[in-house]
C-alpha cells in the first residue's frame, strides 16, 4: 500500500472460477466449491437487467442469520460487477447454498448496517479491505434476505 501500512492481501487460488465453478457446485450440491480459497461461496442467480436472460455466478458471502452478505467489489475494479447491476434492476434473486436453493430478496445496505454487514463479509474475506483501496466508488455491501 502506497501510504506505508502493511497489506494483508493474499492472492487467491484461481484454478476454479466462473462457470465450471457453477457447474461443479451444482453437480456435488456445494461438495466441491462451496470453499474457495477458505471462504464460503454461494450461487447467486439474477436476471439480467437488459436481456431478462437468468445468469448465475458463485460469490463469496458472509453469513448472517438466515441471510447472506455480499459484496460487489469485482476486486476493486472501477465499476460495479454485472451481478449487482442486476439485482439493482431486478431484487427477486436465486440463490444456492450447498445443496439448500432458495428464493431471496437484495438490498444494498448502508450506513450502520452497511458497517455491520462489512464486518460480517471481511471476517470470510479479508482481501475486501484490500480492494476499497484500488478504487475511488463506493464498494456496494448486499444483503441477501429469504422470501
Amino acid at each position: 500500500m502506497s501510504d506505508g501500512t502493511e497489506s494483508n492481501y493474499v492472492a487467491p487460488d484461481i484454478t476454479l472460477i466462473g462457470d465450471e465453478h457453477v457447474a461443479k457446485y451444482r453437480e456435488t450440491n456445494g461438495e466441491v466449491g462451496y470453499l474457495w480459497n477458505g471462504a464460503p461461496c454461494l450461487l447467486l442467480t439474477t436476471v439480467g437487467h437488459k436481456s431478462g436472460v437468468e445468469r448465475t455466478v458463485p460469490l463469496i458471502y458472509g453469513p448472517d442469520g438466515d441471510n447472506c452478505v455480499l459484496v460487489a467489489s469485482k476486486g476493486g475494479a472501477p465499476d460495479n460487477p454485472h451481478w449487482y447491476t442486476n439485482l439493482a434492476a431486478n431484487p427477486e434473486v436465486t440463490v444456492q447454498v450447498k445443496g439448500d436453493v432458495f428464493r431471496a430478496r437484495a438490498r444494498t445496505v448502508e450506513g450502520a448496517e452497511r458497517d455491520r454487514c462489512w464486518a460480517v463479509a471481511t471476517a470470510v474475506w479479508p482481501n475486501y479491505d484490500e480492494y476499497v483501496t484500488r478504487t475511488s466508488r463506493v464498494i456496494p455491501v448486499v444483503l441477501l434476505e429469504r422470501i
